[in-house]
């Protein structure tokens, strides 16, 4: 069958026309995570210079974190000096001396140091972990800007709805260490075989204790986030956290006697039963997300079948 062909004149001038782009389709595109292509050297000279930003502002919080010291010392010592106060009233009980008249001097609550740079050593872990928490917002800041040009807009979208629940979440996490965990605790740790062994804390050790204990619950009261984030991602349902409640308890008593340097089970409940509730907040917080992302709605198909 011969072809039609054109007049000469009709196809000088004909052009096809264009299809119809959604131009918020197309700003979708350019936007999917690989609008920044850049190199490897661009890369680390990209990265060199936000690592830069962020130590800045850590020399910055940690200066401004050392004329806080004394006080923030003072204020962190307050836990041991309290257990030396029950443990004076209790000798005066048990001696026969009216509790009312027990005076503790300040002497008998100041953390020991073993070293000539031992005082100076606790003076500045306590003014770097304050100059950290300063330069957090920083911090956060500059890692987000090296991360944005390789997310997509939704991926950004839920980054960025994410940021005021860490803070959050990890300042909840370190007021439950300090003033539910931290008391028992360290009772069982001071009283731990009196007759055996007499408790005589150094300011570095202690130190180190509470702050690892307080920054790792911190850490660990952020749980149901993550799991939030993880669903409105697609990356986890609520079915698979329901059938691996068994998992969660075992994973929870793991993480509760890594965190508790204590052996009791008393402190090491105290952990694993707030790990616990998290878990459970989490199987809601998935259920929420993958709501909100209509992950879960049936397809069109699914629905015209039924």
């Amino acid at each position: 069958m011969p072809r039609l062909k054109l007049p000469r004149p009709l196809r000088r001038n004909f052009t096809p026309p264009e299809p119809d782009i959604d131009s918020s389709q197309v700003a979708e595109e350019e936007d999917d995570g690989h609008g920044a292509r850049m190199g490897l050297f661009e890369h680390l000279d990209e990265l060199r210079r936000r690592l830069t930003r962020a130590g800045i502002a850590l020399v910055i919080g940690t200066l401004i974190g050392l004329g806080l010291s004394g006080a923030a010392l003072d204020y962190l010592r307050g836990p041991y000096c309290r257990i030396v106060e029950e443990n004076a009233v209790r000798a005066a009980k048990d001696a026969g001396v009216d509790p009312a008249s027990v005076i503790i001097p300040d002497s008998e609550c100041k953390l020991v140091t073993l070293g000539p740079t031992g005082g100076v050593v606790a003076y500045f872990r306590v003014g770097l972990m304050i100059g950290g928490i300063i330069a957090i917002p920083m911090i956060t800041y500059q890692l987000l800007m090296f991360i944005f040009p390789g997310l997509t807009r939704k991926e950004k979208r839920v980054v960025l709805m994410a940021l005021p629940a860490i803070f959050t979440l990890f300042l909840v996490g370190t007021a439950f260490s300090w003033f539910i965990l931290m008391p028992p605790a360290l009772g069982f740790l001071e009283g731990f075989q009196p007759n055996l062994f007499r408790a005589e804390w150094t300011a570095d050790l202690y130190l180190s204790f509470i702050t690892a204990l307080i920054f790792w619950m911190g850490v660990a009261f952020q749980t149901p986030l993550v799991f939030f984030v993880l669903g409105l991602l697609g990356l986890v349902t609520t079915g698979a956290l329901i059938r691996n409640w068994r998992l969660a308890v075992v994973g929870a008593a793991v993480a509760a006697a890594l965190i508790t340097p204590t052996i009791d089970p008393v402190n090491m409940f105290l952990v694993m039963g707030p790990l616990l509730v998290l878990y459970a907040l989490s199987v809601i917080l998935v259920f929420a997300a993958r709501r909100i992302a209509r992950l879960d709605a049936p397809q069109p198909y699914e629905t015209s079948r039924a």
